[in-house]
């Protein structure tokens, strides 16, 4: 029997948009993934952003965002868990719910070149299969020489043709997964609601009624 194969993509969300929609339909369709739990983080270890939404509202507009995507499952795991949202813990929660799941761990390539600032990271990247995928403005090149030794052995350059299956035998692989992502940014998105600037287009069409309709980041 063939392990289910679940996605765990992680993120402030303040707010969800396309970016992160379409960056989740290329690494779901990459990786043949089963589902993509989409999680919204409680207060996020690094980030100091004065303008965060309650995370109440951030799992709402997650929600809303993934509707039309069955693949797609919202999941309150950090937000119910309270205090900061370390990747380890979430981990460690989400292998206790899905056993027997063999899970990927979506990332931007931005925030991976952070990655030995997260608590206990060299834990963390033993615990599964991570995809890094590619912004624009950030090479993900530079990634492959972040951690160097046997953490660049396990380093993967992914595009839409490489032949995964001989790639997903243990120890678990950093995927480099270069997509075409769309150039937006939260922060752009909360700086235009401010200023009465239209977001069409920017997130989904739910996501900009509830953030209307709620007021928020104005």
């Amino acid at each position: 029997m063939k392990k289910e194969r679940i996605g765990i993509f992680g993120g402030t969300f303040n707010p969800i948009h396309k970016g992160h929609v379409k960056a989740a339909l290329e690494v779901q369709k990459t990786f043949l993934l089963n589902k993509v739990l989409m999680i919204p983080s409680y207060i996020p270890p690094h980030k100091g952003t004065p303008d965060i939404v309650p995370p109440s509202k951030r799992l709402q507009m997650v929600k809303l965002a993934a509707a039309s995507y069955p693949q797609f499952i919202p999941s309150p795991v950090e937000v119910e868990a309270k205090g900061k949202s370390y990747s380890i813990l979430t981990l460690e929660k989400l292998k206790q719910q899905f056993p027997d799941a063999l899970m990927f761990f979506i990332l931007g390539v931005d925030a991976f070149m952070e990655i030995d600032t997260w608590r206990e990271y060299k834990k963390v990247l033993e615990q599964c299969h991570f995809v890094v995928i590619s912004r624009p403005g950030y090479d993900l090149k530079e990634a492959k020489k972040l951690l160097g030794g046997k953490y660049a052995e396990r380093m993967v350059m992914v595009s839409g043709n490489t032949r995964l299956r001989g790639a997903m035998r243990h120890p678990y692989k950093i995927f480099l997964l270069s997509i075409d992502a769309l150039d937006i940014a939260s922060k752009d998105i909360r700086k235009k609601v401010k200023m009465g600037e239209s977001i069409a287009g920017l997130v989904v069409k739910r996501v900009e009624e509830y953030i209307h309709k709620n007021k928020l980041y104005q």
